[in-house]
């Protein structure tokens, strides 16, 4: 599991590095036009990168589950 979560992991990881200051660019720009201004705190970000985290390896975690239970010989039959 931890070889096949490695490379999703990664991907993610790159996908938050990428979105995260996009996303704060846009959302301060946005709610900069409202009449009461807030902030956007950091920990919204970290709630949101380790919750991507979490759904990446339970998915992966399920994923690997489901293909070692599985009956190799009928996966041999269909090909």
């Amino acid at each position: 599991m931890l070889i096949m979560s490695k490379g999703f992991l990664v991907l993610v990881g790159v996908g938050f590095l990428i979105a995260a200051p996009l996303a704060y660019f846009f959302m301060d720009n946005w709610l900069g036009d409202f009449e009461y201004r807030i902030q956007i705190s950091a920990i919204v970000f970290l709630i949101a990168g380790v919750a991507s985290l979490l759904i990446t390896i339970m998915t992966v975690g399920y994923h690997s589950i489901r293909a070692a239970s599985a009956n190799p010989v009928k996966s041999l039959r269909y090909e």
